[in-house]
């Protein structure tokens, strides 16, 4: 989801489908398959299209993927819905109506696939705090 936070289309492997299912799904999607689980790599199919990603932190895996995949946490903040992936677009005035008072109308957006509304409130700001941290940190080490 943090994926998605920063603005990658990014889709959650559900559903108890076997491993070459989702290995098959990221080929034909030209995606990469990140998971935890050390046996997909098995299959012959994960050649080229899966990363195992170790059990350490958040922080950590943000620094992985930024390096070996040069995932720029900043590339496109808080455009795709965190719960569905489809692209957030500006609220329209019905939605708008709905918003705290102390929210800037301007700025919203709605997922058209789920309806919900998304703001710049606290949360959006701790968020964002994350994303440009784990951004700053990889240009630390450049």
């Amino acid at each position: 989801r943090w994926l998605r936070a920063a603005g990658y289309d990014t889709e959650l492997a559900r559903g108890g489908a076997p491993d070459a299912h989702w290995l098959r799904v990221a080929r034909a999607e030209a995606r990469m398959l990140l998971t935890r689980d050390r046996r997909i790599v098995e299959h012959a199919a994960a050649a080229g299209v899966t990363m195992v990603l170790p059990g350490t932190g958040l922080d950590d895996l943000a620094g992985l993927l930024r390096e070996a995949l040069g995932v720029d946490w900043l590339r496109a903040p808080f455009t795709r819905c965190l719960v569905d992936n489809a692209p957030l677009r500006p609220a329209d005035a019905a939605h708008r109506a709905r918003l705290p008072p102390d929210v800037d109308p301007a700025r919203a957006r709605r997922c058209e696939r789920c309806g919900r509304l998304y703001w710049h409130g606290s949360h959006h700001a701790r968020m964002q705090a994350r994303l440009a941290r784990w951004a700053a940190s990889g240009e630390d080490a450049a």
